[in-house]
Order: C-alpha cells, then structure tokens, then sequence
C-alpha cells in the first residue's frame, strides 16, 4: 500500500466508506444493529480527526509567527495582510452572490411537501435543539466588541477553547493575533539574540509537519469510518427529500471552485489545470476530514512542494485563512438561509437578501474551521430573520455531506489567495516547475 500514493489511498477510503453505508440500508439491518456498528467504527474516525486537531495549534503558532518574522517589516506585513484581507472580501462576496443567485433561479425549497419537513423534525430534534443551545451561548455583540475580543486577555484559554463553537472570546483569531504580536516583535528583535528562539519555532514547526504526517497514515481508514457513519446515519431517503436543496448548493460550491477560481488563477497568470492537479491531495483531504484546520497542515505542505510559493507568504496567509477566508461556507450559509426562510413561508425581499450576504460574509469569517462549527451560527441568523430555529434540523442530516464540499472550496481559495498574493508582490514561481509541470 506505501506504493500507492496518499491521495488514491484515501479515496479508496472513500469509496470503501460510502459503500459500506450503503450496504447498511442495502441489507435491511435493524437500526440497533446500525447503531452498533457505528460504536466500533466511530473510534477510528475519531482517532484520525483527534490526531491531526491535536496538533494544530503548535503548528498553527509556529507557521503564523515564523511566517510574520520572515516578512521582516511592518509595512510589508500590512501591505501583505490588505491584500489578503481584500481578497477574502471579494472572492466571499463573489461566492455568496454565486449562491443566491443560483438559489433564486432554482427556488429548491417550494419542492418541499409538508410531511417531508415534519419527518426531518422530528427525525432530527434532538440534534437542532442542542443548535438551537449552542446559538443562544452566542451573545449579540457589536462591532467594537468583537473587535476586542480577537485581543487574547489569556492566550492559553483561547487555544484551549478554539475549536469550541460556542466560545463567547476570540478562539483562533484570538491565537492568531497573538502569533502575529510575537512575529513582529521576533522581527523587531535582534537577531543575535532571537536566534535560537527562532531556531527553536523551526524545530517545532519541522515536528509538528512530521508528527501530521504519522497521522495522515490513518487517513484512508479514518476517511472510510467517518463516510460509513454519515451514509449509515443518514440514508438515502433523507437526501432524496432534500435534494433540490443539495444540488443547489453542490452546484453553486462547484461554479465557485471550478469557473470562478479557474478565472482569478489565469487573472493572477496561473495555470488553472497545474493547480488543480498540484492540490489534488488538499482537496481529498479536505473532503474527508470536513475541517479547514485539519487540512491546514497538509496546504502548507503542498503549496510550498508542488505549487513552489514563498513560504514566507504560505505560512502567513493560509494559517490565517484557514479561520478567516472561509468562502464555502459562506456561500452554504448563504444559500441555506434563503432555504430554510422558504421552507417556513418567510419570503426575503432584496434588502433583506442583501442582509444575508453580508451576514454570511461576516459568518463566513468568524466560523470556526471545524466539522459543524457554521450552524450555531446559521440558527442564531436565522432567529434574527424571523424564521424558526429549530428549522436547521430539515437540512442537518446532509449537513455532513455538505461540509465536506464547502471545505473543499474553503481551502482551495485560501492557497488560490496565496497565489493571488504572490503575484501582487512580484513572487510567483515560474510556471514550468510548479506542481512539477
């Protein structure tokens, strides 16, 4: 099997996964038979998630402030952090839109019949009314507050609270700023005497890339284990009922990462097809692990081996962008808004729309880059829009399924701003040896 490339081994995984689920509801089993299943797979899922989330901070700490340091001055890390900034705006902007516009062609909720919503309720109560809790945690805050937040009173709590949805402080924005602080003072510094510091951020940061890899060995029987319980969880009568709503979104997620993409690459002189076949292993990753974060490690990795970017740049923009540049699910929460309003009768005027496209660009950005970190945010939204919280359980059982896709795009266009950025700076690599084309 160590022959076999990583990214064909863990679509493998993939393929073993989903025709294990299906095998499931193929056979008739009984759901405590299914449920038993579940509980002797699950660990495996969860021991590959748990092995990548573990180290995601070290290496997040180690990247962000080397990455900083290695700019050198702080014009040239603001010039870099505006563009980037500029970038997540306009590409979030432009993926909301996608999807809006998509969702108001095909208007998928009116296929809908009253029963069918009532079963996905009801199915998946339980489920909506720890959303529903989670959202009322989220207090309403202005912007100056949040503002402050991403300022670390204790960096310690922020890091041990980052993947927690909930969490009312500043999370990974938080760390990240902190990381950011040490960077520029690393590069203030005197070199002589931060040597060794730096010296020692090198060393983690080599470990911690190594230590991932040990993890992504488990990644095709990880991938396998979390497919099988999301396809022998959910069925297929559940995605059938929703699946006008399904293949909005996967057709919106797909015009974003195939067209809108393809044309910021070739606008940036990129080669589309390098690309996408230099990040080959990103997306698979990305798809299965359903996490921003957790895929953090292994961008890093081929944006600087196979696309050849400046490291200085990748480390920067992609360890921010995998918290902040979060276009797919912007786009998800977008079209999953309008949906669920539709769904309950809750016709949004344009005004309102509107509204919807910059509270998913907002969201977009504070969600965490986590499986299922969007829909806490989605519930408290959709309260603040007049439609029933509880409604998030109608598409909560392809929620999964989704996720995946919307990370897929969310960190395509975190390594497409790496080389948009690049460009900007005059540092993009000679087309012929990135991706080893």
């Amino acid at each position: 099997m160590k022959s076999i490339p990583l990214h064909t081994r863990i679509f493998i995984g993939m393929i073993v996964g989903i025709l294990g689920g299906a095998l499931v509801h193929l056979l008739g089993l009984s759901p405590e038979t299914v449920a038993e299943l579940i509980k002797w797979i699950k660990p495996i899922g969860d021991l590959f998630l748990r092995m990548i989330f573990m180290l995601v901070i070290p290496l997040l700490l180690s990247a962000l402030i080397l990455g900083v340091a290695e700019l050198g001055d702080l014009k040239k890390i603001g010039r870099i952090g505006l563009k980037t900034l500029v970038y997540t705006l306009v590409a979030s902007g432009i993926s909301v839109i996608v999807g809006l516009t998509l969702f108001n062609l095909v208007q998928p909720a009116k296929g809908i019949k009253a029963a069918d919503r009532q079963y996905l309720i009801e199915k998946f109560s339980d489920s909506a009314a720890g959303l529903q809790a989670k959202a009322a945690d989220i207090p309403d805050r202005t912007v100056s507050e949040l503002l402050v937040s991403l300022i670390p009173k204790n960096p310690v709590e922020d890091m041990a609270r980052a993947f927690d949805p909930t969490y009312t402080g500043g999370g990974l924005l938080a760390v990240m700023f902190f990381a950011v602080v040490l960077g520029l003072a690393l590069s203030a510094s005197d070199p002589e005497k931060v040597a060794p510091v730096k010296a020692f951020l090198e060393g983690v940061y080599e470990i911690v890339m190594k230590g991932i890899g040990f993890g992504m060995s488990l990644a095709p029987f990880g991938v396998a284990a979390l497919l099988f319980i999301l396809v022998a969880n959910t069925g297929f009568a559940i995605l059938h009922l929703v699946l006008n709503y399904v293949l909005v979104v996967l057709a919106a997620l797909a015009i974003q990462q195939f067209i809108v993409y393809s044309a910021i690459l070739k606008l940036a002189g990129f080669s589309p097809k390098v690309f996408f076949k230099a990040i080959r292993e990103v997306m698979l990753t990305a798809f299965s692990t359903s996490s921003s974060n957790a895929t953090l490690p292994t961008a890093l990795r081929v944006t600087q081996d196979e696309l050849h970017m400046p490291s200085d740049i990748s480390r920067f923009v992609l360890t921010v962008g995998s918290t902040a540049n979060q276009n797919g699910t912007a786009l998800f929460e977008g079209i999953t808004l309008l949906f669920l309003a539709q769904c309950f009768g809750v016709e949004l005027n344009l005004m309102q729309q509107i509204l919807v496209v910059f509270l998913s660009i907002l969201a977009g950005v504070g969600t965490a880059g986590v499986p299922g970190g969007s829909l806490p945010l989605i519930v408290s939204i959709l309260i603040s829009l007049g439609v029933p919280g509880e409604s998030i359980a109608i598409i909560y059982g392809v929620d999964r399924l989704l996720d995946m896709c919307r990370t897929v795009l969310n960190v395509t266009g975190d390594i497409t701003a790496v080389v948009v950025v690049s460009r900007l700076e005059g540092r993009l690599p000679e087309q012929k040896t990135a991706g080893g084309a």
